[in-house]
């Protein structure tokens, strides 16, 4: 009964209840006040609850039927809607079961196997809702192409209410709605064809390579030169600006650029066919970006492009595109292209940023060679000579750095100057000056987060550069054409005006560095390399002293020889091998069997696969014929022509070997192109 009551009171409006209140109290007071009126008044109050009881209910009645009609009316809206729908629509559910297909699906994909396209479409839409169907967002938008045009498929799911007996999970049904998309995309095609792409076109060595071709031929040559590269610009429709004697500036539409891609330079290969006198070979350099909104921005993307190139030693292209590069070329041999201006003028450059630096630190690569450490006791031995602080920051040491790291611990000077990661960590600050020496990659140098701790970066690399150089350094003295960073510090000390004093055995190490990488100055080496080695004579260094650093124990020889046992030849001229266990000696271990196998016949280049506590690595040697850290750069290494290596992680030695040679028949492939 109070519910009942409860119900009534709740079917009357707000604006009712309080007349009806009032009413009441009125009749209350009439009451009190003439008690003989207490009969007629309850008459009178039910008789008005009773009028306004059936005048809400006749009115709600009304209400309700208004909203039935609208909603009926609403109803027939929509389902005429979707009947004709402007859209081709499907009503379906997840196993494929059709329910209903709106008249425009039939007659728009009247010519076409729609079962093959919505078997797809399905695979991908189960996968999502598998992931989303106990999340609020039940939408659906995929993308499919249908015969020749392309469709944006819009819609929801929702439970069917029933089940799939074989899976045992629940159905669902959704509505999908296909918006044809073909003209948008085709005007976004076009718009984005019709952007430029900038590009700068540079003559290596122009002035060195002028000065070895006699008068009279310089202006055919130049001629030829021009001839050829404007030649091969016009086979699109770019525009080839000469902005220099040896630079040109070119701009083309984003549509030929992959036109470009297939080419794969051949300009490059052009301009080496002129020969002249059979002694002078002339290349090309070329970085074309597509990185930035404007053309202004594009041509400051190429300028960095081309940096890149030069620093990984020219006769080179690469491509910017959405800040990643791809390189095309380096195979031509590198020659000694430097003069000594550039050393002196970095000397001092590098002499003035000591100075006014508060302390030095030193940081060479991840698993530092003799090279790095050498050449970071010669940093050392100038930054002592203008009286500053100095450390040098290394972690880890190797079979072939445990002679030289027992002498230096031998000797008191060096008692507290290497040190670890954590000294380091703590004693950086933002006016340290942080030298790198021996690489040029962010992401291999021992200690990446110095980078982050200091304003002052300075960098001395000979290895080509790398995608992911260390852009924030002030001042860079990096040579390609370097044998050795020790060749290229040995350098810096030679001209700096403190000319600080090398002990003998700094000087050694930096010696034992240019060894290293010349393979006891047979590779690599040029004629600023034997005045770097005859600069470190005159301090009385022990030949013998520095060869048996490089000395291998029987046990290690015997795992080369085993190596070399087990080594493959692949295209008659490359040897691959394996090393599986896994040691602390390994990464030295597969190095020199790769220089031992450059010592048999008819082994032009070696490549050996190794185990190592930080994964798989590939050290890779050639005499020059083949570039091995183009093949390795490939698979994330690097290096130079003749000396590369890579660390890859995650991968089996057999994954690793596989990936080589599908590498190595990709070289092979776009050099015969």
């Amino acid at each position: 009964m109070q519910n009942s009551n409860r119900r009534i009171f709740d079917s009357l409006v707000s604006r009712t209840k309080i007349y009806l209140v009032l009413i009441f109290i009125l009749l209350v007071v009439i009451c009190i006040l003439k008690p003989v009126m207490i009969m007629p008044s309850i008459f009178l109050f039910a008789l008005i609850m009773g009028y306004t009881y059936f005048a809400n209910n006749k009115r709600k009645s009304e209400i309700s039927q208004h909203l039935q009609d609208l909603t009926l009316n609403v109803n027939a809206a929509a389902k005429n809607s979707l009947i004709h729908s402007p859209f081709p629509l499907i009503i379906l559910e997840t196993d494929g079961n059709i329910i209903w297909r709106s008249t425009r699906y039939v007659s728009e994909f009247a010519n076409e196997d729609m079962s093959m396209y919505i078997g797809e479409l399905l695979d991908t839409i189960n996968k999502k809702i598998e992931l989303q169907k106990d999340e609020t967002d039940k939408s659906i938008k995929e993308e499919i192409r249908i015969g020749n045009n392309d469709y944006k498929v819009l819609g929801e799911f929702i439970k069917s209410g029933t089940r799939n007996k074989k899976k045992q999970e629940d159905k669902y049904m959704m509505i999908l709605y296909f918006i044809d998309e073909t003209e948008e995309n085709k005007l976004k095609k076009e718009y984005e064809n019709s952007k430029n792409c900038v590009g700068i076109v540079m003559i290596d060595n122009y002035e060195e390579t002028m000065l070895q071709i006699d008068a009279e031929e310089r202006p055919q040559v130049i001629a030829e030169m021009e001839k050829s590269i404007y030649e091969w610009a016009n086979r699109i429709d770019g525009i080839l600006i000469k902005a220099d004697r040896d630079r040109f500036v070119y701009i083309f539409d984003y549509k030929y650029l992959d036109k470009i891609k297939d080419d794969k330079f051949s300009i490059l290969d052009t301009i080496k066919d002129i020969t002249i006198n059979n002694k002078v070979q002339i290349t090309l350099s070329i970085a074309i970006s597509n990185d930035g909104e404007t053309n202004k921005e594009k041509y400051k993307t190429a300028g960095a492009a081309m940096d890149v190139i030069l620093g990984r030693g020219g006769d080179q292209a690469t491509i910017r595109e959405n800040e990643k590069y791809i390189f095309f070329g380096g195979r031509t041999t590198e020659f000694e292209k430097r003069t000594k201006v550039k050393a002196r003028i970095v000397a001092h450059a590098l002499e003035e940023l000591i100075k006014e630096s508060e302390q030095v630190m030193i940081m060479g690569h991840k698993n530092p060679d003799i090279d790095a450490i050498g050449s970071a006791l010669g940093i050392y031995r100038l930054a002592r000579s203008l009286e500053k602080r100095a450390k040098i920051v290394a972690t880890t040491e190797g079979l072939a750095l445990r002679e030289l790291m027992q002498s230096l611990s031998e000797d008191v000077e060096y008692k507290d100057v290497i040190i670890n990661k954590e000294v380091a960590d703590n004693q950086i600050t933002p006016e340290t000056l942080l030298i790198v020496v021996d690489t040029n990659k962010s992401t291999y140098v021992e200690m990446p987060e110095l980078l982050e701790k200091t304003n002052k970066i300075a960098i001395i690399d000979h290895h080509r550069r790398s995608t992911d150089f260390i852009k924030e350094s002030i001042l860079t003295f990096h040579e390609v054409y370097a044998s050795s960073a020790a060749e290229l510090v040995t350098e810096v000390l030679q001209y700096t005006e403190a000319q600080p004093k090398l002990t003998t055995l700094e000087a050694e190490a930096l010696y034992a560095g240019i060894m290293m990488d010349t393979k006891n100055f047979t590779f690599k080496t040029g004629v600023r390399t034997f005045e770097a080695a005859a600069y470190l004579r005159k301090y009385g260094i022990d030949i013998i002293k520095v060869k048996k650093w490089f000395q291998t124990d029987l046990e290690t020889y015997k795992k080369i020889m085993n190596i070399i046992e087990k080594t493959e030849i692949y295209k008659d001229v490359i040897g691959i091998s394996t090393y599986e266990s896994e040691d602390e000696s390994a990464g030295l271990v597969c190095a020199k069997a790769a220089d031992e196998l450059l010592t048999i016949g008819s082994i032009t280049t070696s490549f050996v696969i190794g185990t190592t506590e930080n994964g798989i690595s590939i050290s890779g040697r050639s005499v020059g014929e083949i570039n091995v850290q183009i093949i390795l750069e490939k698979m994330g290494g690097g290096g130079h022509s003749t000396v590369a290596g890579v660390q890859i992680q995650g991968k089996t030695i057999y994954e690793v070997r596989q990936e080589l040679l599908q590498r190595i028949d990709e070289y092979f492939e776009e050099t015969e192109g």
